[in-house]
């Protein structure tokens, strides 16, 4: 028997403190009953639902961070054979990647076979920020900038307000790095964007992904999140 917060908080849905606070909002139901008394302990075998959502206290959930490296491919499956991120990340359980990362994109990547987390990291209404750092053909100007930074037309669509920082500019060899940040996830969505201003993105990786980067992971290593790391990707989903 463990404490509701408490097995709420472990689940991943939110914080403990989040948690509390549902409970004393009535949005927690214990086997079909609403349940507004902190400290109330609740079985493994016992159904839980919080704002609507089911919650599975049996279910093995499982939470990675990769450092995604060239030459992947970010599918459970590849019809080329070429190796996926699952080749990489050894689990028992069927996991798949959040979102996706281009075969010759870098960097952050989550994976998880908890497919409720999944969507609502993936879903644009959850505004996760993505920032990436691309190395470019050509140098930047204020133009083209201000052009990324309030949205650009890609495939007919107007893309969201990006934040975008200019980290090097190289005219002998015709380059530039530049930082930016998006809260959508298109398809080749960046490479697209500067593409959309006359620079094409020679070299690209994702260094954040919502509270996560990978400085402390080498290329192709990955780790279990903790508890609290995936409670805090709940509170970013679920926040009002």
């Amino acid at each position: 028997m463990e404490r509701l917060q408490k097995v709420i908080a472990n689940l991943g849905y939110c914080s403990r403190r989040h948690a509390e606070e549902l409970i004393k909002e009535g949005k927690v139901l214990v086997n079909g009953q609403v349940i507004t008394e902190l400290g109330t302990k609740v079985k493994s075998s016992d159904s839980i639902s919080v704002e609507g959502n089911i919650l599975d206290n049996n279910k093995n959930y499982e939470y990675y961070l990769l450092n995604k490296p060239r030459g992947v491919v970010t599918t459970t499956n590849d019809e080329f054979g070429r190796k996926t991120v699952l080749d990489l990340v050894i689990s028992s359980n069927r996991i798949y990647p959040v979102g996706r990362l281009d075969y010759d994109t870098t960097g952050v990547l989550l994976l998880t076979n908890d497919g409720n987390l999944a969507n609502k990291l993936m879903h644009p209404s959850s505004n996760i920020e993505k920032t990436y750092i691309a190395k470019i053909e050509g140098v930047m100007n204020p133009t083209s900038i201000m052009k990324l930074k309030k949205g650009v037309v890609i495939d007919g669509y107007k893309t969201r307000p990006a934040k975008v920082k200019v980290k090097s500019i190289d005219k002998k060899i015709n380059k530039s790095i530049v930082q930016i940040t998006i809260t959508e996830g298109k398809n080749h969505q960046v490479k697209n964007m500067f593409e959309a201003v006359g620079h094409k993105v020679l070299k690209l990786k994702r260094e954040k992904y919502a509270i996560f980067d990978v400085k402390d992971l080498k290329v192709g290593e990955y780790r279990k999140l903790t508890f609290k790391e995936v409670a805090i990707l709940y509170s970013l989903v679920n926040k009002k």
